[in-house]
């Protein structure tokens, strides 16, 4: 079954698309450090990002230099909302260096 999931890989590229399994969206040669799954919030142009991978775990935000995401998405917000619920949501724009390619 095909679901929208993302990923973020070692190099820092964000990819999401709606597949069946995590490792679709990855290209020869990336090593994924997570992944998840996305909803678009149309009214406050935010793509939220939630859950894990099953077999890549929780995105790991804090091992990219700067996250390389699809110029597609320029001008939307990207917010993870961590399954734990005491967990505060990780405002993924505002604190990682976002360039879009």
């Amino acid at each position: 079954m095909r679901l929208p999931k993302f990923i973020i890989t070692s190099e820092g590229y964000f990819r999401l698309g709606m597949v069946n399994q995590h490792r679709d969206l990855l290209e020869p040669g990336d090593q994924c450090i997570g992944g998840g799954y996305y909803r678009f919030d149309y009214t406050s142009n935010c793509i939220i990002l939630d859950g894990f991978s099953y077999d890549y775990g929780k995105p790991r935000w804090h091992l990219p230099d700067k996250l390389l995401v699809p110029v597609e998405y320029q001008g939307w917000r990207l917010v993870y909302l961590d399954d734990n619920r005491y967990s505060e949501e990780f405002e993924v724009s505002e604190e990682l260096e976002i360039e879009f390619v």
